[in-house]
């Protein structure tokens, strides 16, 4: 097994900053609120609210607005670097969640950003995904019921989940819930669902929930450099 760190930092930018510069590493980003221009070795892009961007080289980050940023980060698990922002005293960054993992390296691996939605009263009925992944509250709450243990979560909260853990997730009947996800899969799940249903009953009954891939990515676990997926 290969062991890494899978973490997420929250960056709030101010609008009109200098250009803050972050080193390599495999991640993902996802603009939680404004926009913001993404610079990398061979151009740029702009990335609005709700939207993601996926890559590992370095990068910097030119604000346009005010705006606040999911990082979703995959290092080596010996790497000192704390994933706060360098030299850059009028953003602010926060490590959310932090975890260490274990990919098994007979897979090739695929990193996916996406976006799940519930009515009121939603319910994701007992299931696992291909590999681990943290998730973030977008709005609303969600209670984690996997283990023996029950954990709820509202706006603002991160949570890990391994995959091999079966979970019952139901979400608040006052409001519609959402979270955000970044979660390491085998490459073989491009394009594809990573859910399975631990119980048969549950496969067959209606979902509530409701997805949107906001990328995928190919990545690799010796720091040499990945081919992104074919479109």
């Amino acid at each position: 097994m290969t062991a890494m760190i899978l973490r997420l930092l929250e960056d709030r930018l101010p609008a009109g900053g200098d250009p803050v510069y972050l080193p390599q590493a495999r991640r993902a980003i996802y603009v939680a609120a404004g926009h913001v221009t993404i610079e990398f070795a061979d151009g740029c892009t702009h990335v609005a609210a709700e939207a993601a961007w996926l890559g590992e080289g370095e990068i910097a980050y030119l604000p346009a607005e005010d705006a606040r940023l999911l990082r979703f980060e995959l290092i080596p698990s010996l790497a000192e670097d704390t994933g706060q922002l360098r030299a850059a005293p009028a953003a602010a960054s926060k490590v959310k969640l932090s975890m260490d993992i274990d990919l098994d390296p007979g897979f090739g691996w695929l990193m996916r950003c996406d976006r799940v939605s519930f009515p009121p009263g939603g319910i994701a009925h007992t299931h696992v995904h291909q590999g681990p992944g943290i998730r973030y509250c977008l709005e609303g709450e969600i209670r984690v019921e996997s283990g023996g243990t029950m954990s709820r979560y509202g706006a603002g909260d991160a949570w890990f989940e391994d995959g091999r853990e079966p979970v019952l997730a139901p979400t608040t009947e006052a409001t519609a819930t959402s979270f955000v996800r970044c979660f390491l899969l085998p490459r073989g799940c491009k394009g594809r669902s990573s859910i399975r249903y631990a119980r048969s009953e549950d496969a067959a009954k209606p979902k509530t929930q409701r997805y949107r891939v906001l990328g995928e990515r190919f990545i690799t676990l010796d720091g040499t450099a990945s081919a992104s997926p074919p479109a």
